[in-house]
C-alpha cells in the first residue's frame, strides 16, 4: 500500500515517472511550479503519447500565496473551414471520430505554456524554454520507455487507428506493436520540440512550425489552416469557485466541465450534513454522491458549450452554482431510490498533474487529446498527435454543441483547486471523460470530509457513472474492493451496478498535492497509472 509522500520544499504528481522527475529537476534547478509544469507538460507529450501530446489542449489552474487562483483557457477553436455544410457536402451527418476530418479545431495546449509563462515571468520565473524542453527532446530523439498503457490501448483501437495518416509509423513496427519496456524514438516530434526550444513556443503557431502543421492538414483534406493558427491565443481568467464545509473550490470555466466537479461537492456537501453521513465508502456516501453526479450532469449535458453559445442562450454559471440552485438539486435527490439514468456520456483520455514550489506557489494543470491517440492523425512533417476534440460538435443548428468556425468545443477537461478556512491549499485531478469530477469527488471528500489520507483518497477503491476510456456500458461501475453490502444496497435502490477489476484504468488516474499551513506538502499518486510523486 502506498502512503502519502511528504516534503517542505517542492512537489510534483504525475501519472508517468519521467514527467514528474521532469517538473522535480526544474525546481531543483532552481524553477518555480509554473516552469516545472511546463517541463512536466512536454515530457509527457513524448512518453505517454496516448493520453495527450502538444497537438491537444491544455487547462491550467495557478495558485499564488497572497493572491486569488488564475485560471488559463487553451483551448482552440474549430477552424474557419468547420461548418456544418462543409460536412454534410461530405454526405457526414456527424463529424468522423477518428481521421483528418475529426482534426478540425486548433491545438492549444502550447498556447497555455506560452500564457503560463507570462504569470512565471511576473512572479520572477527565468528558466529559458529551452531548459523546460530538455528532457522532452531527449526522450523523443534518443528514446522514451514504451508502457504496458500504451500497448494495451494501441492494441484496442488498432483496427480504428493504423490506418489513419502517419499512426504506423509514428506507433508501429511495421504492422506490429512495440513491446512494453522497449524504447521509442519520436524524430520528428523532437526536431519539433528543438524548433519551439530555440525559436520560442510561438513559433508553434506563428512560425515555421504552423507553416509545416497547415500544410499538412490541407494535404490531409483536414479544415485548420495558417490563418486559423494565427489567430490562437490562450487566455488567462477566473476560474468558476464554490464555496463547502471548511474549503472554497475552484475550478475551470466553460467551454469546460468544471461547473460538474463544483455542483457534485457542493450538492454533496449539503446532503451529507442533512442526512448525517458519517463515513466514506458505505452505501449512504456512494448513493449521495453518485446521485450528487446526476444532477450536475444534467445541467452540464443541457448547457455547457463555448461561453459565447451560453451567453446568446441567456445561460451563466452562476445560476447553477447559487446556493438556491444547489438546494433545489439536494431537494430532488432520494436517499432510498436511485433517479433513472442514463443521459448522454462522454469518453476521452488526458492526464491531470500538479507542481508545488518552496515559495508555495501550486499548479493544477490537464492536457488531452480528447480520445485515445485523438483523431489518431500524425502530421509526418512534425510527429504532432492532432486532437480529435472538434468530434464533440453536432451537426444539429439548434443544439448548443451545434459546429461553427471559431468555436470553442465542449470540454472535460478541468482541473480542481481548493483553498481551506484552515490555511492549506490543495490541487488535485484525474483523467478520463465522465470519470474526471467523480474521482475528483471522491479524492476531495474522502480527504476533506472524512480524514482520510491523501494517499488513501486517491488509491480507495472508486466508481464511474457512465462511459470512460471506450468503454461500451453506461453502467454505474465499481472496483471489487467495495463493500460488498455498499454494492448490494446501491442494486436494491435501482443502480444498474457492474463491477470491475481492482486498480482498473477505467476509473482513471487520479492525484493531489496538499500543501500545509506550516509549509509541508503532502503528496499522493494514482496506483493505477504509472506515475509518481517526485520531491525534494
Amino acid at each position: 500500500m502506498r502512503q502519502t509522500l511528504t516534503s517542505p520544499r517542492g512537489m510534483v504528481t504525475a501519472p508517468h515517472h519521467l514527467a514528474a522527475n521532469s517538473a522535480s529537476q526544474v525546481l531543483r534547478d532552481g524553477g518555480n511550479a509554473i516552469e516545472a509544469m511546463v517541463a512536466a507538460a512536454a515530457s509527457i507529450a513524448v512518453v505517454y503519447p496516448h493520453m495527450n501530446s502538444i497537438g491537444g489542449d491544455g487547462f491550467w489552474i495557478i495558485s499564488e500565496p497572497g493572491q486569488a487562483p488564475i485560471a488559463i483557457d487553451a483551448c482552440g477553436r474549430a477552424a474557419g473551414l468547420a461548418s456544418i455544410d462543409f460536412y454534410k457536402s461530405k454526405g457526414l451527418n456527424a463529424i468522423p471520430g477518428r481521421g483528418p476530418l475529426a482534426a478540425n479545431t486548433v491545438a492549444g495546449a502550447i498556447s497555455g505554456w506560452q500564457e503560463a509563462l507570462v504569470h512565471s515571468t511576473r512572479m520572477g520565473g527565468k528558466l529559458p524554454v529551452a531548459r523546460l524542453l530538455q528532457d522532452a527532446i531527449w526522450y523523443a530523439k534518443n528514446g522514451a520507455p514504451v508502457t504496458q498503457s500504451q500497448v494495451n490501448f494501441t492494441t484496442k483501437f488498432l483496427p480504428e487507428l493504423g490506418h489513419q495518416p502517419g499512426f504506423a509509423t509514428q506507433f508501429l513496427n511495421g504492422k506490429d506493436i512495440p513491446s512494453v519496456n522497449t524504447l521509442r524514438k519520436y524524430h520528428a516530434l523532437g526536431n519539433t520540440l528543438q524548433t519551439l526550444a530555440d525559436q520560442g513556443l510561438d513559433d508553434y503557431y506563428r512560425g515555421s512550425i504552423a507553416q509545416k502543421i497547415a500544410s499538412e492538414h490541407e494535404r490531409l483534406g483536414g479544415t485548420v489552416r495558417l490563418a486559423d493558427l494565427n489567430a490562437h491565443r490562450a487566455s488567462s481568467v477566473t476560474p468558476l469557485s464554490v464555496n463547502v464545509t471548511g474549503a472554497t473550490l475552484y475550478n475551470m470555466t466553460p467551454p469546460t466541465q468544471g461547473i460538474a466537479s463544483l455542483m457534485i461537492l457542493a450538492i454533496f456537501d449539503k446532503l451529507r450534513l442533512r442526512h448525517n453521513i458519517q463515513e466514506a465508502d458505505g452505501y449512504p456516501y456512494l448513493h449521495a454522491l453518485v446521485e450528487a453526479t446526476k444532477q450536475a450532469f444534467k445541467v452540464r449535458n443541457r448547457h455547457l458549450a463555448d461561453p459565447t453559445t451560453m451567453a446568446a442562450n441567456g445561460v451563466t454559471t452562476d445560476q447553477f452554482l447559487s446556493d438556491a440552485f444547489i438546494d433545489k438539486c439536494v431537494e430532488a435527490v432520494d436517499m432510498q431510490k436511485a433517479l433513472p439514468w442514463p443521459e448522454k456520456t462522454i469518453h476521452g483520455d488526458t492526464i491531470w498533474m500538479g507542481t508545488a514550489d518552496s515559495s508555495g506557489r501550486m499548479v493544477s494543470y490537464i492536457q488531452s487529446v480528447y480520445w485515445e491517440f485523438g483523431s489518431g492523425v500524425v502530421l509526418e512533417d512534425t510527429g504532432i498527435v492532432w486532437q480529435n476534440r472538434g468530434s464533440s460538435f453536432l451537426l444539429d443548428e439548434k443544439s448548443h454543441l451545434a459546429l461553427a468556425p471559431h468555436k470553442k468545443p465542449f470540454h472535460t477537461l478541468n482541473p480542481a483547486h481548493a483553498r481551506f478556512d484552515d490555511g492549506r491549499h490543495m490541487v488535485y485531478g484525474n483523467m478520463g471523460g465522465d470519470g474526471q469530477p467523480q474521482s475528483q469527488s471522491a479524492v476531495f471528500s474522502r480527504y476533506a470530509f472524512y480524514g482520510q489520507t491523501l494517499q488513501t483518497a486517491v488509491s480507495a477503491p472508486r466508481w464511474l457513472l457512465g462511459k470512460t476510456w471506450g468503454q461500451d456500458t453506461t453502467t454505474l461501475k465499481f472496483e471489487s474492493r467495495t463493500d460488498a453490502a455498499a454494492l448490494k444496497s446501491l442494486s436494491s435502490a435501482g443502480h444498474d451496478v457492474e463491477v470491475l477489476a481492482d486498480y482498473s484504468d477505467t476509473m482513471g488516474h487520479a492525484g493531489a498535492i496538499v500543501r500545509q499551513p506550516d509549509g509541508l506538502y503532502l503528496g499522493a499518486a494514482d496506483p493505477r497509472s504509472d506515475g509518481v510523486i517526485a520531491a525534494y
